[in-house]
């Protein structure tokens, strides 16, 4: 019984000393991740430790800090940069342990690649022979000034208020200038009839949608 005491007892010494030595092999391993070319703080660079599933990753101003043994080989990857490490020393006498680690830019150089609108080089030669310029401003701006166009916009547009105002008064001018008298009829008047067959080839007497 007594065996079995000294034994249980000599076990929870050694745990604990165990205990105390794998506690004084942890660092509070902290820094920050800059680039190399301009010292900018590199966000959200992956922080590993080598061998195992722990890690962390660094903030938005590349600052990080994670737990690690002394000894741990620390391994730092992102996008655009080359992968990097570094080994925690093993001879460290403090618990925290800071470190700027520098990322150096990862430049890939792709091979030139040419897209055609249309499958092969020579159909692309036609069509750009073939293409219709568009009109610049002042040739726009000439059709626009067209005569003739301005006319056929003329007539197809609606009166406004003025004009209606302008027709109304015309017709009570009329009115008042025959009254007491019969008013001629036009309908044998042949500049009514020019008036009348001119309207009837514009379309003004067609249905209103």
């Amino acid at each position: 019984m007594r065996t079995l005491l000294s034994l249980i007892f000599c076990f929870f010494i050694i745990s604990g000393l165990m205990a105390q030595v794998q506690e004084s092999d942890l660092v509070q391993f902290s820094g920050v991740v800059v680039a190399g070319d301009s010292i900018r703080a590199v966000p959200f660079v992956n922080i590993r430790i080598k061998g195992s599933n722990r890690g962390t990753t660094s903030d938005l101003y590349g600052f990080f800090s994670l737990v690690a043994r002394k000894g741990d080989v620390i391994q730092f990857s992102a996008v655009g940069f080359k992968k990097g490490s570094y080994r925690i020393p093993d001879t460290l006498s403090a618990s925290r342990y800071s470190l700027v680690q520098i990322m150096t830019n990862d430049t890939i150089l792709l091979k030139e690649t040419v897209i055609y609108p249309w499958p092969t080089p020579e159909q692309f030669k036609q069509a750009f022979v073939w293409n219709k310029i568009p009109d610049d401003d002042l040739t726009i701006a000439r059709k626009n000034l067209d005569k003739m166009e301005m006319r056929e916009r003329a007539l197809a547009m609606p009166m406004d208020g003025s004009m209606n105002y302008r027709n109304y008064m015309d017709n009570q001018v009329s009115k008042l200038y025959y009254r007491g008298q019969a008013q001629p009829i036009p309908l044998f008047n042949p500049f009514a009839w020019a008036e009348f067959i001119k309207a009837w080839k514009r379309g003004d007497f067609k249905r209103k949608e």
